[in-house]
């Protein structure tokens, strides 16, 4: 049995993880357990139909792995069109979305899981679904990221569709403060839990969720959830001083903007941030983050564009700089092992499927991801994501895991707090504090250089977990968000570990 270090967006999640591991699981086990429960609780920002990616450090010290388990496009044999209506919220800064049973796209997320539990994983399947089914049989408060986040949308979203409507409001047309309980999601997690991931795909959940969606005019049918696999790629790889960090590779763009931005901090900070770093930094995410805007967003081939863009960034920084709703999971282990996982389900269709207790998706009606447009792709074509969960290995041995949630900020709050405690040299929980800076819109005229004074959940939720050389563990979380870590010790006998 290792040690285990967790980092998890809100307690019940982080007491999952240290539940599985208390059992004699691994950061892999931890990770998904916690990852599960945040599917339940966090309602809005993720669910059961979610897409996600989990990015692995094998203990063997071996190359880090990503398993893809993001959206797809559905829709296959059926003419695509329909089922949707756009909204308008100043959540996240301004946003419009597309939402309705037109716009939910084929889930991969827990068939990642799945395939991630199988290779790395030590515990049986059914106990790492196991707390999720305690925390939805029990019931729930919303946390205050679900509540922040329903507080700009809870009519807009979650009130056009009966069941999400009853489960949200209170008998005033308030978000609620009571105890949630869906009794039919229940029985789904039971379903995943017997019958593994193939439930949301193939078995009678599966069938659940796309009936209903056809019926209400979307087009995800029962072939795009069969058709799903997850994939499993190796990572993108950065050199930054003694460590190696792997991240997530094409088709997701988060990880080809982490990886190019701490390539071109050149080391920065050198000690605490100064305005020359913080300077520094800036020109390094416009050029990033613009580059994307212009190419990256729009390319037909992601892959070339990005391994493109990082060729140019290796062999002239400077020539690059002057051209112009997801939940978060780490953990790691005391055998060396490092566990990655961000999941989203966009910002949510507002139906709940019939019979299942399940938020579906909006991932299709992301404007910002879908360049080209609602139904844009072919149908089992990966969607665009910024999602960037991140290990790393130092040559001494020690092993790190971190990630964040915040959309378009989840690239620059991930390369801050990584800059900081590598280059800065700061204490992992010092990095992830310090105060952030964004460039919003980079490279176009309504370009915005937001710089974080009051810390804000719209600058992310950063979780991450370490293991030094010596095998002492650290867990750190976010303050912008209801953040929560555990530490837990095959022997309780020994001191505690820095958290």
């Amino acid at each position: 049995m290792p040690d285990v270090a967790i980092a998890a967006p809100n307690e019940a999640a982080a007491d999952a993880g240290e539940q599985v591991a208390r059992s004699g699981g691994n950061a892999v086990d931890a990770a998904l357990a916690a990852v599960l429960v945040t599917m339940v609780n966090e309602i809005g920002i993720v669910s059961l139909s979610s897409g996600g990616f989990i990015t692995v450090q094998p203990q063997d010290g071996s190359a880090p792995q990503t398993v893809d388990g993001w959206m797809e496009m559905p829709g296959r044999g059926r003419d695509l069109g329909g089922g949707t209506w756009d909204i308008h919220t100043d959540y996240g800064d301004g946003v419009t979305a597309t939402i309705g049973p037109g716009s939910v796209a084929a889930h991969g997320s827990v068939a990642a899981f799945g395939a991630a539990h199988a290779r790395w994983g030590r515990l049986p399947w059914r106990e790492i679904v196991a707390p999720s089914i305690d925390v939805a049989r029990s019931g729930f408060r919303l946390g205050s990221a679900s509540r922040y986040y329903l507080d700009h949308v809870h009519d807009l979203i979650f009130g056009w569709d009966d069941e999400s409507d009853a489960a949200v409001h209170d008998e005033d047309g308030l978000v609620t403060t009571e105890l949630i309980v869906l009794p039919d999601l229940v029985g789904s997690l039971e379903q995943i839990a017997e019958q593994g991931p193939s439930a949301l795909h193939t078995g009678d959940l599966a069938k659940l969720l796309s009936a209903d969606v056809i019926a209400r005019g979307g087009i995800l049918g029962p072939d795009d959830l069969a058709a799903y696999r997850p994939v499993v790629r190796p990572s993108l790889l950065s050199t930054v001083g003694d460590w190696t960090f792997g991240t997530n590779p094409p088709p997701s763009v988060g990880g080809v903007c982490v990886t190019a931005m701490l390539r071109m901090l050149d080391g920065r900070p050198y000690g605490e941030w100064d305005g020359d770093d913080v300077e520094h930094l800036i020109r390094v995410q416009r050029a990033v983050l613009g580059h994307r805007l212009r190419v990256l967003d729009h390319t037909d081939d992601l892959e070339r564009d990005a391994a493109a863009f990082l060729e140019l960034v290796d062999h002239d920084h400077l020539a690059v700089l002057e051209s112009g709703s997801t939940a978060h999971v780490s953990a790691t282990d005391s055998d060396g092992g490092a566990c990655s996982v961000t999941v989203s389900s966009g910002y949510s269709s507002g139906m709940i499927a019939k019979g299942t207790g399940i938020w579906l998706n909006n991932c299709l009606g992301e404007q910002e991801l879908n360049a080209r447009g609602l139904h844009g792709l072919p149908p089992g074509t990966r969607l665009l994501s910024n999602m960037a969960p991140t290990v790393g290995r130092h040559v001494d041995g020690s092993a790190i895991a971190i990630g964040s949630p915040g959309a378009d900020r989840i690239t620059t709050a991930i390369v801050q707090a990584l800059a900081g405690f590598v280059n800065g040299r700061m204490g992992l929980q010092q990095a992830i504090n310090h105060p952030r800076v964004h460039v919003h819109r980079a490279g176009r005229p309504e370009e915005v250089v937001k710089t974080e004074t009051d810390l804000t959940m719209y600058y992310g939720g950063v979780a991450a977990t370490l293991r030094r050389h010596d095998g002492h563990l650290v867990a750190a979380a976010d303050p912008r968000r209801d953040g929560a870590v555990r530490l837990v010790r095959a022997d309780p006998q020994r001191g505690p570990d820095a958290v």
